[in-house]
């Protein structure tokens, strides 16, 4: 816990690193996890202005307990401001609640980290949209209602890539999938050239970026986002995504489902920004391809 009185009129982020000596990374996480008080109220924003003889209280503690409640859950904060966040969500967690497991998914332990951070101010995260539970990598959520509508509004024009390790080589370096998904009763889903009662049209675009022995790693780009689209596209290829059982692959090297989502890029609903969001590929992948950039050995 540190208590200052400030000498001089400035911005909060500007005192943070100036009088306090600390580094700016380490300042915006601070007030990101409401650690900075100014006159007894707590404050986020970095730009907010400091008059001569303001009190200012940063507990170090808060943050660190904050940041590490959110990560020992096994997510990353990889940007937020106060109408989205962008996070990553590691391999075998729900995006969002089932039928059969209303209880541990992305959206409850996020939420529980927000309302936890801010008692005063609680706030709240809504899914704009999905991975499947064993695909790990960036999930774009709301803060707010208005804000879901705007992002989920543009989600077609949002670039969406992954990084997918398929089981053989593509007799093509680079492509295009067209084709119309069906889903059964069992929830299998199923590709076909021609439109059917309910299919539902599909476009996945794929290069090769390097092929190891049995496995290719692919760059996939997304044109539309239908359930397993990525799984089922690379199936009908005759690559099947390593360690999907359920699209015909054999092999599993990584005990996991080998795909990642790797990268978003948008602009931001307010503000007009081009925002870009990328994640390396989670080491237990990228093992099979030595040299890469990896994130943490336990993803």
């Amino acid at each position: 816990m540190r208590r200052s009185t400030v000498t001089r009129s400035e911005p909060l982020l500007g005192f943070l690193i100036g009088s306090l000596g600390l580094k700016r990374r380490a300042a915006k996480n601070l007030l990101k996890f409401s650690a900075v008080t100014v006159n007894g109220t707590i404050i986020r924003q970095f730009d907010h202005p400091l008059a001569i003889g303001d009190e200012v209280l940063v507990n170090d503690a808060r943050s660190a307990a904050a940041a590490g409640s959110l990560e020992n859950a096994g997510v990353q904060v990889v940007y937020e401001d106060a109408g989205l966040i962008v996070v990553e969500k590691p391999a075998g967690l729900l995006t969002v609640a089932t039928e059969t497991d209303k209880t541990d998914t992305l959206f409850v332990r996020l939420n529980r980290y927000l309302q936890g951070r801010n008692a005063a101010e609680p706030e709240r995260a809504l899914i704009v949209h999905r991975l499947d539970r064993e695909t790990s990598g960036l999930v774009l959520l709301a803060k707010s209602a208005e804000m879901k509508q705007l992002l989920q509004a543009a989600w077609p024009e949002v670039q969406k890539t992954y990084l997918a390790i398929v089981i053989g080589r593509p007799e093509l370096e680079r492509g295009t999938i067209t084709s119309y998904l069906i889903e059964n009763a069992t929830l299998q889903v199923f590709s076909q050239d021609h439109a059917a009662p309910g299919g539902r049209m599909a476009i996945t675009h794929y290069q090769r970026l390097q092929t190891r022995g049995d496995f290719s790693l692919l760059e996939v780009r997304l044109e539309t986002g239908r359930k397993h689209q990525i799984r089922v596209h690379l199936e009908g290829l005759g690559c099947p995504v390593a360690g999907d059982r359920r699209y015909g692959a054999k092999l599993d090297p990584c005990q996991r489902l080998a795909l990642h989502a790797s990268s978003l890029t948008l602009t931001h609903p307010l503000s007009g920004e081009r925002l870009q969001f990328n994640s390396p590929l989670p080491a237990a992948l990228g093992k099979l391809f030595p040299g890469l950039p990896l994130t943490d050995p336990q993803s």
